[in-house]
């Protein structure tokens, strides 16, 4: 293109699975256009290619079609030997210069196709990263979950022994306090047992004088008075009637009877003499 002289080419290339041009026919590539796909290739990650029926489809070289233009493919001299009847069509004329606009860079035709592999392969890395970061994110959540579960139950454990340690000093202070209210009883009955003693040691000792301070006045009052027993002679058959005859105590009645009468006698004598 851009030339009389350059004719109209059948270009065909083939793609995998991917949409990535793996086949070109009719098509020679500069150097610098290998030497980029080769550096594509060698980043994209290696994937098994199923074959694809070649399409025939005119493109359009900007940078490389110069090179085409000048030496034709070994591909394409089988198609003109297959044709030696046909008659060659009419030959186009000179074509117009082009006008001059902005020139293409020199980057070739299947560009966007080679640059598939290498976004495929950044856009494979980013969801991997994307993985690796909701795997992390979810191992650290199940991480800090089960720390605050360990430090609940730490806290927890730690609140019941706390609790234990305090009820347990409780009692022993309700102990202690109870001991000290019982020693404080026993020291005051003991003290109350020994006043108590003590005065009735005392009341005792007091009425003991009073005793015998009254029963030497009363002695003293009193004058002594010789008694002569009375009636002793019955009272000693009395005494012997009833030893003897232990079942048969009415046969003792008759001297109970006299001991009856000499009593009331003397009692009269007695009468009579101090009357």
């Amino acid at each position: 293109m851009g030339s009389g002289e350059s004719t109209t080419r059948k270009v065909s290339f083939g793609v995998d699975d991917e949409d990535r041009v793996r086949i070109l026919r009719g098509v020679k590539l500069s150097e610098d256009v290998l030497q980029r796909m080769r550096g594509v290739a060698n980043i994209a990650p290696d994937r098994p290619t199923s074959p694809a029926s070649p399409t025939s489809s005119p493109q359009k070289d900007t940078g490389a079609s110069r090179s085409a233009s000048s030496s034709p493919p070994p591909q394409q001299s089988p198609k003109k030997q297959a044709q030696p009847g046909s008659q060659p069509g009419p030959q186009p004329g000179p074509q117009p210069s082009p006008q001059p606009g902005p020139q293409p860079g020199p980057q070739p035709s299947p560009q966007p196709s080679s640059s598939k592999p290498a976004s495929y392969a950044k856009e494979e890395q980013k969801r991997y990263e994307r993985q690796q970061a909701a795997l992390k994110a979810e191992q650290a959540k199940v991480e800090k979950r089960e720390k605050d579960s360990a430090r609940e139950e730490m806290t927890k454990a730690l609140m019941q022994k706390r609790m234990e340690a305090e009820h347990a000093q409780k009692l022993a202070q309700q102990l202690q306090k109870k001991d000290a209210q019982l020693k404080a009883l026993d020291a005051f009955y003991k003290e109350q047992m020994a006043q108590l003693e003590k005065r009735n040691s005392e009341k005792y000792i007091q009425s003991k004088e009073e005793f015998h301070s009254a029963a030497s006045k009363t002695e003293a009052n009193v004058r002594s008075r010789n008694m002569n027993p009375v009636c002793s002679g019955l009272q000693a058959q009395i005494l012997s009637c009833y030893r003897d005859n232990g079942d048969q105590t009415l046969r003792c009645s008759d001297l109970a009877k006299q001991y009856m009468q000499c009593i009331n006698a003397a009692k009269k004598n007695l009468l009579v003499n101090h009357g």
